[in-house]
């Protein structure tokens, strides 16, 4: 059986238990050339089976045992349960019945202090009036010889005493009491100012709880006010020795409330006082001194200093929001604030519109003084309105044009200037403005950058651009109003980017914003039109000189030479200068403006050079050589299209290119070449125009292969 029992390992598996035993078995394995035995391991497992059932026989007697013995347990324990359940019940019983008899007695208790506090109140009430009619007769008598009102250390009790003379002495009839009423009265105003003397000598001593002591003695005084007062003077003194008077204000505040809750009964009232004495006393004194010097003198400096003190002041009142002053200190400080600024508040957007006005004019007038330069008066109205409607119309210059010497007349010096002017107007206008103005005064603000910024300086400059442009058909004219274009792009930038960042956060909830939208739209398609206006007469001037260099520079001779067999050039001098004059212009052009603007004038240009090379080669004849000599200028005129870099303009000179193969190609290929890809779909009257060029178009076979 032991041997059995060391079969049965941990964790139980029946495979391996089965082959341990065949193991142990001799003649279960192959073990040590020993031959397998089936007769005496199955003999073994018989035995062995009967061994196991042994043991199940003896572990089940053993479980009944066992299961036996914890059911007795059971029993006893749920006996014993039950009799404590019994022992807890009986021993609740006694504390109600404790805790019953407690309160009974505790209810008598009470009743009987009830009753002996109701005999002895009336007998405490009897005593201290007993004491009060002594120290009465006193004054009545005329002479003080109690030790409470002659012993300077029995001050305290000295100062409860009269103050309850003093209050009954308030009841008592005039005509026979004067006298007494009198000396109570002197009595109480001395002892007031021996405490308040005493106070002011313990807080210079640094003493918090003699000034506790006395200040709660004095809370139940008249005087009481005037030691807060005194308590406040005394806090400012050497409080305010630095230039800086609004970090001292911050210091002396920060120093007080620590000490503050140490004295007073009600120390935030005592903060909310001298917080008011620094305001209307020390802060207003400084403001008026600080702005009353320059507000008639200097308008630059009075609205620097305003804005630096109404901010550095509502700084100050953001650090005091931290103490406790109070229910709704939020109010009291903005009150404070509005007390000291009021007068100057009032008028402020006034001061701040003259001043902007006068310094935006002084800064346009000093450029042009800088240039030397007159400025002249634009117009308005009658004549002036006629003349621009008619310009705008037919895009005629009208008037005298203007030598402007290559001068725009656009500063980017000014306008930064003017920027950053408006800039510190909207800065002061955001913080110096009541809620309900500053839409308004911001919008009288941006009105005043655009009058003189956009109209006085740079829609003069466009006048004054436009006026300078020459008429198309001068000769070696210098352009220069691309140029005001693009110092007029960088304006607009700016001028764009101010409105968003200084502007629109001041207005935004407001229906100030659509009036400002819609101004600042107004103005921009206003010089719009005029740079539309300018650069459409540019191009003009530009195809001009283009006519000038042609007219000047090609020769009939070019395209219908007198020696077909000794022509040396690739292309002609005229199509070199009009070429090189291009390609200027076009870079010209993208270095004056960005964006889709680049694209859309160099597309116009591009078309009118187009129409002025077609125009041009139909004004001569072209035999073989000259069409040849046609062909290669087209073919450079092209190259010089690519720098377009406009899809438009490439076709058309692609389709020019292939009309020029008109002029040159055989008689008997006219048909074929017009029908090709690029001349199919042009209208026949352009073919026959190209074809009309070629100096052998009237011979019989020409004219009979192309009709």
């Amino acid at each position: 059986m032991a041997t059995t029992a060391e079969l049965f390992e941990e964790p139980f598996v029946a495979d391996e238990y089965i082959e341990r035993l065949a193991w142990r078995t001799p003649g279960g394995g192959s073990r040590g050339g020993e031959a397998f035995d089936p007769k005496r391991l199955l003999e073994e497992f018989v035995n062995h089976i009967q061994e196991l059932q042994v043991m199940d026989e003896r572990i089940q007697r053993k479980v009944e045992k066992l299961e036996q013995q914890c059911q007795k347990e059971a029993k006893e324990f749920a006996k014993k349960v039950q009799e404590l359940q019994k022992s807890n019940q009986v021993a609740f019983q006694h504390f109600q019945e404790l805790d019953e008899h407690i309160s009974y007695v505790a209810t008598k208790v009470c009743h009987l202090g009830d009753q002996l506090e109701g005999v002895n109140t009336p007998r405490q009430r009897a005593v201290e009036a007993q004491k009060l009619m002594k120290y009465f007769n006193e004054f009545l008598d005329g002479e003080l010889k109690s030790d409470v009102f002659t012993n300077s250390e029995k001050i305290k009790e000295a100062a409860d005493i009269i103050q309850k003379l003093h209050l009954i002495a308030q009841e008592l009839p005039f005509d026979r009491f004067s006298e007494v009423k009198s000396k109570i009265a002197s009595k109480y105003h001395d002892l007031e100012c021996q405490l308040i003397q005493e106070f002011t000598s313990a807080q210079r001593r640094g003493e918090i709880s003699r000034m506790r002591e006395v200040a709660a003695v004095l809370l139940h005084f008249k005087g009481y006010s005037h030691c807060v007062d005194v308590y406040i003077k005394q806090c400012q003194e050497g409080a305010f020795l630095r230039n800086d008077v609004f970090e001292d204000a911050a210091i002396l505040c920060q120093r007080v409330n620590k000490q503050v809750g140490e004295v007073f009964s009600n120390p935030e009232t005592v903060l909310a006082k001298l917080i008011q004495n620094i305001f209307e006393v020390k802060l207003q004194s400084y403001v008026k001194d600080q702005l009353e010097e320059h507000r008639k003198s200097d308008a630059e400096q009075y609205l620097k200093n305003l804005y630096d003190l109404y901010t550095r002041t509502t700084n100050l009142s953001s650090k005091l929001m931290e103490f406790n002053l109070g229910t709704d200190k939020q109010t009291f400080l903005s009150k404070l604030i509005k007390s000291i600024f009021i007068s100057y508040l009032e008028n402020y957007i006034e001061v701040e519109i003259g001043y902007l006005k006068s310094r935006s004019a002084m800064i346009l007038q000093r450029y042009y003084d800088s240039k030397n330069h007159q400025k002249r008066s634009i117009g308005t109205g009658g004549i002036q309105d006629l003349k621009e409607r008619i310009r705008q119309r037919t895009n005629l210059p009208l008037g005298p044009s203007i030598d402007t010497h290559g001068e725009t007349f656009l500063s980017q010096e000014v306008v930064v200037n003017l920027l950053q002017e408006t800039k510190q107007a909207f800065e002061r206008c955001h913080r110096l403005s009541d809620p309900s103005d500053l839409p308004k005064n911001a919008f009288r603000i941006f009105s005043m950058l655009v009058d003189f910024l956009c109209t006085e300086h740079i829609d003069y400059a466009l006048e004054t651009g436009l006026a300078g442009i020459p008429s198309s058909d001068s000769k070696n004219a210098n352009l220069y109003f691309l140029d005001v274009v693009h110092q007029a792009n960088t304006i607009f930038h700016l001028f764009d980017k101010q409105f968003n960042d200084h502007l629109m956060p001041l207005i935004s909830s407001s229906p100030k914003l659509s009036e400002c939208l819609q101004k600042k739209k107004d103005i921009i398609e206003q010089m719009e039109v005029k740079l539309d206006m300018g650069i459409d007469r540019t191009l003009n001037c530009m195809i001009g000189q283009m006519k000038h260099i042609l007219a000047a520079e090609q020769k009939k001779t070019d395209f219908k030479p007198e020696d077909e067999n000794n022509v040396l050039i690739q292309y002609t001098n005229a199509c070199v200068k009009v070429c090189g004059y291009v390609r200027k212009q076009v870079e010209k052009i993208r270095n004056s403006m960005d964006g889709k603007n680049v694209d859309t004038v160099l597309m116009e240009l591009g078309v009118r050079f187009h129409r002025l090379i077609y125009e041009h080669l139909q004004q001569y004849s072209y035999s073989c050589m000259g069409g040849m000599l046609a062909i290669c200028d087209v073919a450079e005129y092209r190259k010089c299209a690519k720098d377009f870099k406009i899809a438009l303009v490439l076709q058309l000179f692609d389709t020019l290119h292939a009309l020029c193969n008109l002029l040159v190609v055989a008689p008997d290929n006219l048909k074929q070449v017009c029908s090709g890809e690029q001349l199919a779909n042009l209208d026949k009257n352009i073919l026959h125009s190209f074809v009309q060029l070629r100096v052998d178009y009237r011979s019989a076979r020409l004219a009979r292969h192309f009709s």
